[in-house]
């Protein structure tokens, strides 16, 4: 694999970093590269990692090109996803731990991979489980994507809090959201998109030293823009990013469009 590109445009959004680079592809090749460096560098200080992905579709491609890159002892490497829908099971086509055991734990085989169940019995007790995993170390690394109606994971504007309470619970799905999910191909129809997930919350996103969030494709413009040139408000979760010094913001140049 070829050196890291580079960005065409850089600047800042409050406190948010801004990159924008030529195309999808470069854009998935530096953030591999980006996270490899974040991971190791993790490792040779403290002896571990642990960090968060994110799944759908903006994701698959850096997370091909980074199992493939090498130069991280995943062994030392604790993973965490960040939501999943309610109800669903771990064999189902759009299950989120299904996806990420075939993108990256069946790849990199890491020291652990912890996993939500969105299927448990007991779901507000997952939700408590999950939030006890979380905690029990710092999070260096949390990679995310936004949604189309701006959501971080199912954070949806109906029920994002900026100071939320929790660290992991359970959302009802805005028609946006679901809607995404049918056009992305994981359900056939918006009836058949579950109407509840779990989810960590904006807090627990938040509290990882280093955020890195990959939003390319034109579809995700308007969003963008409402994130970067909006309020700072729920109606665009993803506006809060711009309280985070220390969060990178990765985009194309279809989804900078309309900066």
């Amino acid at each position: 694999m070829s050196a890291a590109p580079v960005p065409i445009r850089t600047f800042r959004a409050d406190a948010l970093n801004v990159e924008v680079f030529a195309s999808y592809p470069d854009l998935s090749t530096a953030v591999a590269y980006r996270v490899r460096d974040l991971l190791a560098g993790a490792i040779a200080r403290q002896g571990s990692a642990a960090a968060i992905l994110a799944t759908g579709n903006s994701q698959i491609r850096f997370l091909k090109e980074l199992s493939a890159l090498g130069g991280v002892d995943w062994s030392k490497v604790t993973l965490f996803h960040m939501d999943e829908y309610l109800g669903v099971p771990a064999d189902h086509p759009a299950c989120f731990r299904r996806y990420m055991k075939e993108r990256v734990e069946s790849l990199v085989k890491p020291r652990a991979f912890h996993y939500l169940g969105g299927d448990a019995d007991l779901p507000l007790d997952e939700c408590e489980r999950y939030t006890a995993l979380l905690k029990s170390q710092p999070i260096d690394l949390c990679c995310l994507g936004v949604g189309e109606n701006g959501h971080l994971a199912f954070n949806d504007p109906p029920v994002a809090r900026f100071d939320d309470k929790h660290w992991v619970k359970l959302v009802k799905l805005d028609d946006a959201c679901k809607m995404q999910q049918v056009k992305e191909g994981h359900f056939p129809s918006l009836e058949s998109v579950p109407p509840y997930a779990l989810t960590l919350t904006i807090p627990a996103l938040c509290a990882a030293k280093k955020m890195l969030c990959l939003a390319p494709e034109k579809r995700k413009s308007v969003p963008i823009k409402n994130a970067l040139q909006g309020p700072i408000s729920t109606d665009c979760p993803a506006s809060v990013l711009r309280r985070m010094a220390r969060c990178d913001l990765l985009l194309d140049t279809d989804s900078a469009s309309l900066l």
